[in-house]
């Protein structure tokens, strides 16, 4: 009670200066606390140190931590906010003392549906209708070496499985060797979760012999990415000085599957705390061209194998492009769910109003089959409220959907007439050697990127042919120009920061492989100084987005657009769902690069994204798949070395 008075005392005097929307305290924290140097050789210290007592808040704190705030202060009012300043520092640590998991919640929750909505949910769960296979493909038999068969879809192997045309054990011990082999060349798994495989596939046998079928998904040999976890084995997040670590439970995704029959064979890498694909054991690969090139991330390992065939399919989590980027890159098919519509228990938190779990698969149809498994509430994520259902139906009219697209992604880009003006840069002759050569590098880097962009946009008109041969009439839309959709990413850094507070506060960040600018220790660090009010306002923005997109999707049920465009960062915020599916290759004329690590090259894939209203999952799915069926690209493998 004494810390919340003091915490309204402060917020007082703060309002009564004129400061009560601006100031944001914890910059001062910043100031007066420094981390503990101390590195630990686990997640866990070995030993808890006692933290250095903070340095008392001066004025010339207060002038520093409101320049980071974007604010000024006057004089007069510094010694008035001191006294209750320093006291804030007192609740700071109290907080702390607590030792908060990543695993435990915000009493804060995001709901992507808006107050008042007209919108009727179904609630009543049916049994998945599957496609149906040709009659010449249903009497063919499996060939003798299963590993002609390490490209099918779910639903081919689920059918093969209950012709019994060979056994789970068969497929399982297949997958196993592929993932063995090929893990050498592309750095897909950190863990074979062999024994576990094995009783889940023989049990799955049984099952089949006594004719008890589980779900589509009963037999068939899947990848986790590694934050999820699974009782017995390491969860490792992919980041350094979490190898060993383990949580004794199985994430409620895990136990779904598990329910539906699936067989887990591996936890697949991901970038260091998901992001990137660069692991503490390396970087993933992209099987189109691992010799230069990673996967993208942070689904690395999971889109890598599945577009490798070494799993069946995949699950990984999205909170800003970490299924979309890996299923372009690697050419697999990605379901980012509705935000909410899949529990996220047991799966490490990297910001709880953003965060989603999705299959990564070959096939759209296989998508949907795993969602049918794994969505719904388990009474435990917060953010996993509604009842929704998903009910796939292979069968459902996608003729009746209306179908947008984004018209200015899809156009050819505008010559800008005012360009602004840029800074004046000092004269080549002023410029030392190393200041040429990192101009020039940025030089030709730019021209590349420039290079790629214009070649990829020879996908964009093919796609609209093939929308017009499949009769679909399309309704040119557009997101809101002028909204702030990178700023709004305040709110995720500022989340991500307090869900790894304490590996900041301890040192143990400079255990991550990765330490670019560009990487988690700097941006735990950086977010540290968002303003609290800030990140509120961010929210507030959010939600404003959320009402411009509920009015796109009264016009429409189904955008099409680019992958690469605004709406990624736009529907990550509002939690509209996304399926991602390849949309050809790039040619032996495509833009030879000096870096491949950033994607592009001949031979490798580029992707297009469906967009559908909230919890209108299955639909969607129903319309990228009859896209996908009529292009065909997602039938294309990468020609891996057999050794």
């Amino acid at each position: 009670m004494a810390n919340q008075l003091d915490r309204r005392a402060f917020f007082a005097v703060c309002s009564a200066a004129g400061l009560g929307s601006t100031l944001f305290p914890g910059v001062l924290w910043a100031a007066v606390h420094s981390p503990q140097s101390t590195v630990h050789s686990g997640p866990e210290p070995q030993k808890k140190e006692e933290p250095a007592k903070p340095k008392a808040i001066t004025r010339e704190m207060i002038d520093s931590a409101a320049a980071v705030a974007g604010i000024s202060i006057a004089d007069e009012y510094k010694d008035m906010m001191l006294r209750d300043l320093n006291d804030q520092v007192a609740s700071y640590e109290a907080l702390r003392k607590l030792e908060l998991k990543n695993s435990e919640q915000l009493a804060l929750t995001f709901d992507p549906v808006l107050p008042g909505a007209k919108k009727k949910f179904e609630t009543a769960k049916r049994p998945p209708r599957l496609s149906k296979l040709e009659p010449a493909w249903l009497n063919t038999r499996a060939p003798k070496d299963l590993e002609q068969l390490a490209f099918a879809t779910v639903r081919e192997l689920g059918e093969r499985l209950r012709a019994r045309q060979f056994t789970s054990v068969n497929l399982t011990e297949m997958y196993l060797a592929r993932l063995e082999r090929y893990n050498r060349l592309l750095k897909f798994g950190i863990t074979l979760t062999t024994e576990r495989a094995l009783d889940h596939a023989r049990a799955a046998d049984r099952d089949l012999a006594r004719g008890k079928l589980r779900s589509p998904l009963h037999g068939i040999p899947w990848g986790a990415k590694d934050l999820l976890a699974v009782k017995g084995y390491p969860t490792t997040w992919g980041a350094g000085g979490f190898e060993k670590q383990v949580i004794d439970e199985d994430a409620t995704v895990v136990q779904r599957l598990d329910a539906a029959g699936a067989v887990l064979v591996a936890k697949l890498t991901l970038g260091a705390l998901a992001m990137g694909d660069k692991w503490f054991g390396g970087m993933t690969r992209n099987p189109w061209r691992p010799q230069d090139q990673g996967s993208s991330g942070s689904s690395a390992g999971s889109a890598s194998a599945t577009a490798a065939g070494c799993v069946g399919f995949a699950i990984g989590s999205e909170t800003l492009g970490s299924i979309s980027s890996p299923s372009t890159r690697c050419g697999t098919t990605g379901l980012r769910p509705t935000f909410g519509f899949v529990p996220r228990t047991g799966a490490m938190t990297l910001c709880w109003t953003w965060d989603k779990l999705g299959p990564i698969t070959r096939a759209v149809e296989d998508c949907a089959l795993v969602m049918s498994a794994i969505h719904g509430p388990d009474q435990q994520d917060l953010d996993c409220i509604h009842p929704a259902a998903f009910n796939w139906d292979a069968s459902f009219d996608w003729r009746k959907l209306r179908v947008g697209y984004l018209k200015s992604a899809f156009d050819p880009p505008k010559q800008q007439e005012n360009e602004p003006t840029a800074p004046p840069e000092k004269p080549e002759t002023e410029l030392s050697a190393e200041e040429r050569k990192k101009k020039e590098e940025e030089r030709l880097d730019a021209a590349e990127r420039k290079l790629s962009r214009e070649y990829d946009r020879r996908f964009l008109a093919p796609t609209l042919a093939a929308l017009d041969q499949m009769g679909v009439k399309l309704t040119a839309v557009e997101l809101p120009k002028d909204f702030p959709y990178g700023p709004c990413i305040l709110g995720l850094s500022a989340e991500a920061a307090a869900a790894f507070d304490d590996l900041t506060r301890s040192g143990r960040d400079r255990l991550l492989t990765q330490q670019s600018i560009d990487d988690w220790p700097n941006g735990f660090r950086v977010a540290r100084f968002i303003p609290a009010v800030d990140y509120l306002q961010a929210n507030r923005a959010r939600l404003r987005l959320m009402r411009e997109l509920a009015r796109i999707f009264e016009q429409v049920d189904v955008i099409v657009t680019p992958t690469t465009s605004t709406q990624l960062i736009a529907t990550n915020i509002t939690g509209h769902p996304a399926v991602i599916v390849p949309n050809g290759f790039r040619g032996a004329d495509a833009p030879q690069l000096r870096k491949y690590e950033d994607g592009g090259g001949p031979g490798t894939p580029v992707s297009l994204t469906f967009l559908g209203d909230l919890f209108s999952d299955a639909r969607l799915c129903a319309f990228a798949r009859a896209y996908q069926e009529k292009t065909g690209w997602h039938r294309k493998h990468p020609e891996l070395p057999r050794e």
